[in-house]
């Protein structure tokens, strides 16, 4: 990294005392005396070891930054780069002119023309990365530009609006559907009273939906702010009790369903959110499994690991859509997840409950063939 241009060099030094000693002689007219000679080259000295603290310390500060930094001198040349803006350009360059991308190449230069600061974003680099630039006119004529990369800001800010956009038109279908069917049960009171059942079934229906979908939200918003990791967990309890909950739902489901967890090392956590991923992953996988089927719990340990499995012979998930299963209101089938009222976050939830213990999970499918969801967590020790 280059340093600073604020230290004295060995030559202006020299100089410098070269300066101060005929001074010294043409004020006292003669010979100056040794001693006067040792304290002006010690008071030097010491001023420039005052500019390397300084310049060292400038340098410290500029290269452990997250933001990068440059300076351009008077004539375009690049003066000062720190690591980061090395990092986020791909190089260092050597002038305004070898500036890329262009958009920051443009407000450095109206900062050196028009004496300007301006502030620009541009993206650069494959994978692309969106780069935030501010320039400003520094002394003599030089332009010091700021870089920060805000891909990520970027990202999350989509996520966000996707995310509402998701989350509303969640919520609308259920809530029109329960509309409709109170205004028909309204309607039907007294000109039809032989349809009222139906339409009081779909009302109870869309309300249980939309209490699921409300339920989760609540649950993804408290796990992105973490666990809590107090308890002692049996786990393999959580999972006999989970299991005996989706009995009656599998067997009406036509689907069998075995559990096995015995004898497994507990887990540091909370009982209410590992209740939650195991729960979402049982109904996730009798969800999508068709009558015939079959879904397969078992827990083990390895190691220092504790390991859920969830296997089921269901529809399976395609490659493509592997990657994005994980969030939030993504559907493989969207068709087959409303018909089966799922909410489109289980998953999302199961990711957040694993990664808040420390743990991990992993799934691997094959098509028409079935899907295997395996949960990491490390034991307690």
């Amino acid at each position: 990294m280059d340093a600073l241009p604020i230290a004295l060099t060995a030559g202006s030094v020299a100089i410098a005392v070269a300066a101060v000693i005929a001074a010294v002689r043409a004020r006292r007219g003669a010979r100056v005396e040794g001693t006067a000679k040792d304290e002006v080259v010690a008071d030097l000295h010491g001023r420039l070891e005052a500019s390397e603290a300084e310049r060292d310390s400038a340098s410290t500060i500029l290269g452990s930054m997250e933001e990068g930094v440059l300076l351009f001198g008077a004539e375009g040349d690049t003066r000062f780069a720190n690591a980061a803006a090395e990092a986020q350009l791909g190089a260092r360059p050597s002038s305004i002119e070898a500036l890329l991308p262009l958009g920051l190449q443009g407000i450095a230069r109206r900062a050196a023309d028009e004496r300007t600061a301006t502030v620009s974003e541009a993206e650069t680099g494959a994978p692309a990365r969106v780069l935030r630039g501010f320039a400003a006119p520094a002394d003599d004529g030089a332009v010091v530009l700021v870089l920060r990369d805000i891909t990520e800001t970027r990202r999350l800010d989509q996520v966000r609006r996707d995310f509402v956009a998701n989350a509303s038109h969640e919520l609308k279908t259920p809530a029109a559907s329960i509309q409709a069917a109170a205004e028909t049960i309204r309607t039907a009171a007294s000109e039809d009273p032989s349809v009222i059942p139906r339409f009081a079934a779909q009302l109870e229906r869309e309300a249980a939906r939309l209490s699921r979908i409300v339920s989760d939200l609540l649950d993804l918003s408290r796990l992105e702010s973490g666990s809590t990791l107090d308890e002692s967990v049996a786990l393999d309890a959580i999972v006999r009790d989970e299991g005996e909950r989706f009995e009656e739902p599998a067997a009406e489901a036509g689907v069998g369903l075995s559990v096995r967890a015995d004898g497994i090392p507990r887990v540091r956590g909370s009982s209410r959110d590992l209740a939650l991923l195991v729960r979402n992953l049982v109904d996730n996988a009798i969800r999508y499994t068709r009558p015939g089927g079959n879904v397969d719990v078992d827990l083990t340990s390895d190691d220092d690991e504790v390991v859920l499995a969830i296997v089921d012979t269901g529809l399976g998930i395609p490659s493509r859509d592997l990657p994005r299963i994980f969030e939030r209101f993504y559907r493989v089938d969207r068709a087959r997840s409303r018909e089966t009222g799922g909410t489109g976050l289980g998953l999302s939830i199961v990711k957040h409950v694993a990664e808040n213990h420390g743990g991990r999970v992993e799934v691997t499918s094959e098509l028409g063939q079935g899907t295997r969801f395996e949960v990491r967590l490390p034991a307690s020790a």
